[in-house]
């Protein structure tokens, strides 16, 4: 019988460019034997996700999701949750495209994106659990955590990933300390913060040296919380963050690899939690890996690729 592969884009991720590869992406999954078709999708909440728990539920083989981060995450909850998982292609076409960015698929060119797909390479990635939603690159709480979700749509069409510098100078000297109590693996801490933050992958916000020693598919997230909300500390630690990440080792940095968190803010007021970039609810939550349950494809050029990849074990053919 032969292979079925769904392909579902985001006719308004990043330039709203990407309805013209969808023909050229079709025929590069034909080429490679699957019985391809697409799905736009709609206005209408969690469309991606709704489309790709469909299909997976049909026990389709493939679905490529082709967008932002916002609809990786969108195809990743509806795939999650399904018995059977059908293996998962990213065209990156967003802003950031952090996903992307951290399994190397080219974020320029659709149609190389689709050959890499096409190629067969399987890795198997941890995605996170955060009570009833799913993420797979980045969730965080605190201050600077709502960038994602706090600059415009069309914001971000005109000017890309200026638009998060922008905003994100903006909202620096509006940081604060909330308090907060976290518990994970190996200890917890109860204090104040201006935000935590929770890696799977080494790229955050398009930068990779947040989470310096990152391994796809280990099991374990990288937890980072601040505990510092004064300004110049927190330019000290942008600064170290691109001095070879030594931020790790400030005084103001919790960091630890963790394979649950559970948050929560302790004056009784709710913290917003960011997921991929985008609102994911309200502490308290609870934080989950859940080790190697997506089967994703990463860029071929396997000899090419950092070290953080090369060493994890689970890279295989499936």
């Amino acid at each position: 019988m032969q292979p079925r592969a769904r392909l579902i884009y985001n006719p308004t991720s990043g330039s709203e460019g990407m309805g013209k590869y969808v023909a050229d992406i079709l025929n590069v999954l034909e080429g490679a034997g699957y019985e391809a078709s697409a799905f736009r999708t709609t206005p209408a909440p969690m469309s991606a996700r709704d489309e790709a728990a469909r299909v997976s539920k049909a026990h389709f083989d493939l679905i490529v999701a082709a967008g932002g981060d916002g609809t990786i995450n969108e195809v990743v909850n509806g795939i999650a949750p399904c018995k059977h998982r059908p293996r998962m292609g990213i065209i990156p076409a967003g802003t950031t495209n952090d996903y992307a960015r951290a399994l190397h698929i080219p974020r320029e060119d659709p149609v190389a994106a689709a050959k890499v797909i096409a190629a067969g390479q399987t890795l198997r990635m941890d995605i996170g659990k955060a009570n009833d939603k799913y993420f797979m690159n980045i969730a965080g709480g605190g201050s600077l955590t709502e960038l994602t979700y706090g600059v415009p749509s069309e914001f971000k069409s005109i000017f890309g990933y200026l638009a998060y510098l922008i905003k994100g100078a903006k909202m620096l000297p509006a940081m604060k300390n909330v308090p907060m109590h976290i518990k994970y693996d190996d200890g917890e801490y109860d204090g104040q913060a201006s935000m935590f933050l929770i890696g799977l992958t080494n790229s955050i916000g398009g930068f990779e040296q947040i989470v310096p020693d990152a391994e796809l598919g280990d099991g374990l997230f990288t937890m980072i919380v601040v505990k510092t909300a004064n300004l110049g500390e927190i330019l000290k630690l942008i600064a170290m963050v691109f001095n070879g990440g030594k931020h790790v080792d400030d005084d103001n940095i919790i960091y630890a690899k963790t394979s649950r968190i559970e948050a929560t803010r302790t004056d009784g007021e709710p913290l917003k939690i960011n997921l991929d970039g985008e609102y994911g609810g309200d502490t308290p939550m609870t934080f989950v890996n859940l080790s190697r349950t997506l089967k994703c494809s990463p860029t071929w050029m396997i000899s090419r690729m950092p070290t953080l990849l090369r060493r994890t074990s689970c890279l295989r053919k499936t």
